[in-house]
Formats: C-alpha cells, sequence, structure tokens
C-alpha cells in the first residue's frame, strides 16, 4: 500500500483493553474484516446471535469500539454446545482522516458493516488551470 493509506497505523494512539482481571464477564473476539477504498473504510463484523437493537458502535478519540451482548434464550434444553456465546467486543483504532459523523452501519444476520467515508479534506482532488 501507498505511503498515502487511509488506514496507515498511527503509533500514538493506545487503545484501552478491558481489564480481564476483575472482569465478572467473558467476551468474544469477533471476527472482523477492514477493507480500504478511495471513498474510506469498510468494517464488516461478524456477530452471530445479536439483534440489531443491542449492537452499540461508537468512536471515541480515535478508537471505534462495537458490542454487543448475545441472547441466551433457546428453546428446550441445551445437552451438548461447541458454539460459546458470550457478549462480542471489539477495537480499533480509527484514522483521523474518516469523516465519523457521516459513517453509516448497516446489520443484517449477524453481520455487521460499517462504512466511514474519508473527510473532505483528506480527498484527493485535482485543481483546474484557469487560462488568463
Amino acid at each position: 500500500m501507498p505511503d498515502t493509506d487511509v488506514a496507515k497505523r498511527d503509533e500514538g494512539k493506545n487503545v484501552q483493553a478491558r481489564e480481564e482481571t476483575r472482569a465478572s464477564e467473558r467476551y468474544l473476539k469477533p471476527p472482523v474484516d477492514i477493507i480500504e477504498t478511495a471513498d474510506g473504510l469498510t468494517v464488516i463484523v461478524d456477530i452471530p446471535g445479536a439483534s440489531k437493537e443491542a449492537v452499540d458502535i461508537n468512536v471515541d478519540k480515535g478508537v471505534l469500539t462495537v458490542s454487543a451482548p448475545v441472547s441466551h434464550c433457546m428453546p428446550g434444553r441445551p445437552i451438548y454446545a461447541e458454539f460459546e456465546l458470550a457478549q462480542y467486543y471489539r477495537q480499533f483504532a480509527m484514522p483521523e482522516t474518516l469523516d465519523h459523523e457521516k459513517a453509516k452501519a448497516e446489520f443484517n444476520n449477524g453481520v455487521l458493516i460499517l462504512r466511514s467515508p474519508l473527510a473532505a479534506a483528506a480527498k484527493p482532488r485535482k485543481i483546474e488551470i484557469k487560462a488568463g
């Protein structure tokens, strides 16, 4: 990727991790795909079992946080389970070149898609030469 990548790593930001020794809850780290386009970043998060109303997405001080509780109500009595249900929690340092005010999120079938466009000042633009 060129030096002008939107997703260029900013070493000055520290993503706060949850303190595991005192947390009584367990958290699952959902799988994520981050795709860079000319228009900005697209973040795709797999959070099966979460409901659209319960998903919490916020950006604070350049850190994107996605969290979602999972409903544990299943009919019948569980006998054997390989799929673990716990609250989803994930954080990412986001570039300052994104316009988070114009970000849009979609949630369908347990997949969250968050699109954050580039800020107008960060978009490349062509300057026309006027005759005269």
